[in-house]
């Protein structure tokens, strides 16, 4: 009988110390192998000189439409064109602003258009010379020269002259390798030459309905 407890007890004792071990093996189990995975955010891909170009050049660009555009008001008597010049005063501001800031967040040379103003309007010089479509010196006095309509028809000639420079522009930034690859730059350049494109038609439409006569010498 004697024997039996013993037995017994000696059982209990190894399913406590089962346990206890067990327990210990628990608390004391290395950390796991798997690899901790961190979120990484991707990186914005690095702009181009050919980025930078199309910038500061659309800048320049920009700023003689606006030069055209507000002379609108007291040279043509047509509310169409009053109303598409305002338009282009609103939103050629706006994309100088943006363009702008792009050029200052990555620290690239930010055009002054103040400096490049004569009595007819921009005397563009250095790269700026070369952007598409960009209306010369001659034309714009004899824009600033004009009134009624004469005025609208050079004004749309000259204005669709030089918005097809601008999607020239963008379709130059595209074609080159590594460029346009920043996300704000593309979708500002697409939103600039669907705009263009858009407005290209509707003057085309505006001159249309002029009555053909010679430009004043």
């Amino acid at each position: 009988m004697l024997v039996g407890n013993a037995n017994r007890g000696s059982a209990r004792v190894a399913l406590l110390l089962g346990v206890a071990a067990s327990g210990c093996g628990a608390a004391t189990q290395p950390p796991s192998s798997q690899p901790e995975v961190v979120a990484v955010a991707p990186s914005r891909p690095r702009h181009t000189p050919a980025d930078v170009r199309f910038m500061q050049g659309m800048i320049a660009h920009h700023a003689q439409a606006l030069v055209m555009a507000r002379w609108v008001p007291g040279r043509s008597t047509r509310t169409d064109l009053g109303i598409l010049g305002e338009r282009m005063i609103v939103s050629q501001e706006d994309e100088i602003d943006i363009m702008r800031q792009w050029l200052r967040d990555r620290g690239e040379t930010v055009p002054d258009t103040g400096a490049v103003h004569n009595h007819a309007g921009m005397n563009m010089s250095g790269a700026a010379s070369a952007v598409p479509g960009m209306v010369t010196p001659m034309q714009l006095e004899q824009l600033e020269r004009a009134r009624g309509s004469e005025f609208d028809r050079l004004f749309l000639t000259f204005m669709i002259q030089h918005h097809t420079g601008a999607v020239t522009m963008v379709d130059q930034l595209f074609s080159t390798y590594g460029a346009g690859q920043d996300d704000m730059i593309f979708k500002f350049a697409s939103d600039v030459a669907a705009d263009q494109t858009s407005e290209i038609d509707r003057m085309r439409a505006i001159l249309s309905t002029i009555s053909r006569m010679p430009a004043r010498q």
